[in-house]
């Protein structure tokens, strides 16, 4: 059995609520990630960790040392380093001759292993390359997605979805204007995933609504898609049920589409709209001619129903 599997009781308040923190919970807590050094790491992959971890802090967990594993061939320390850092996903690092700047990025799933696509590095600039102002810590970013093959491809579609789990950061209910301040861009083109982060800067555009400039932040990854390690059908729809006590009860005759907008049926019983009242004006007001001839064809109808 692992060590990390044999505490049964905790023996101290702290380990309680230590314990306590992991428990499954209806709302579960912020995604961590870990990023991996392989055993082979070079300078500009070790670069491209701490970068992403400068992004991801305080939501991250950066492994200084290397690690010698093949994560498509053996995932058990993969699994092993989410089960003690408590992170659901990762990024891990190498470089060999066969793989040159290659990286890992993947998620899991009940501490094993969901699915991870492996992308290699074309061209990179850093974030200590671009001199200019950064966002602060724990930011949450704005995400784009251009291109094609994010829609068409079924590599690519996961990927996207894989992106987005990654940098997606805390569930917020409201986003103020203010509060974005940098976009995380995706283009997929000609086979490759161009990754570029801006700046947000709010200038002054003489409405209530600023005008908006970008200004590049850095890092920026010229990426290729390599293998992929993807989930079956039946444990990626698993791993995304949701709850039933969070599950949005329904509500007879009510819908919402999907910018949040809430639409009703109304059921009505059949009018006569001979008995509506409408405006009364003199143009439209019944001779005494008129009059005698409903009253006749009334007492007809009667005569007839007799």
């Amino acid at each position: 059995m692992d060590a990390l599997d044999r505490v049964l009781k905790p023996k101290t308040k702290r380990a309680k609520r230590f314990l306590e923190k992991r428990e499954p919970k209806l709302n579960e807590n912020i995604k961590n990630a870990m990023l991996i050094k392989g055993g082979n790491a070079n300078a500009t992959v070790t670069q491209v960790l701490r970068d992403v971890y400068a992004l991801k802090k305080p939501y991250g967990v950066l492994y200084k040392k290397k690690n010698i594993t093949r994560p498509f061939e053996d995932q058990t320390s993969l699994e092993f380093f989410s089960k003690k850092s408590d992170c659901s996903l990762f990024m891990f690092g190498s470089h060999n001759k066969k793989r040159p700047n290659n990286l890992v990025i993947g998620r899991m799933y009940d501490y094993h292993v969901l699915d991870m696509i492996e992308l290699g590095i074309e061209k990179f600039v850093s974030l200590k390359d671009i001199k200019n102002s950064k966002c602060p810590e724990g930011t949450k970013p704005l995400l784009i997605f251009a291109g094609d093959d994010f829609d068409v491809t079924e590599d690519y579609r996961r990927l996207k979805n894989l992106l987005i789990d990654f940098f997606r950061g805390p569930t917020v209910s409201n986003v103020r204007l203010a509060g974005l301040e940098y976009v995380l861009h995706f283009t997929a083109l000609n086979g490759k995933v161009y990754f570029r982060s801006y700046k947000l800067l709010l200038k002054k555009s003489g409405c209530r609504t600023p005008r908006i400039e970008l200004e590049e932040m850095g890092p920026s990854l010229d990426l290729v898609l390599r293998r992929t390690h993807l989930a079956s059908d039946d444990l990626y729809k698993l791993s995304m049920k949701m709850p039933k006590a969070l599950k949005p009860k329904k509500r007879k005759n009510i819908s919402q589409d999907t910018f949040g907008t809430t639409f009703g049926k109304i059921h009505m019983q059949k009018q006569d709209l001979s008995k509506l009242q409408t405006r009364k004006m003199k143009g439209l007001k019944k001779r005494p001619a008129e009059n005698i001839i409903e009253d006749q064809e009334k007492k007809s109808k009667r005569i007839k129903n007799n």
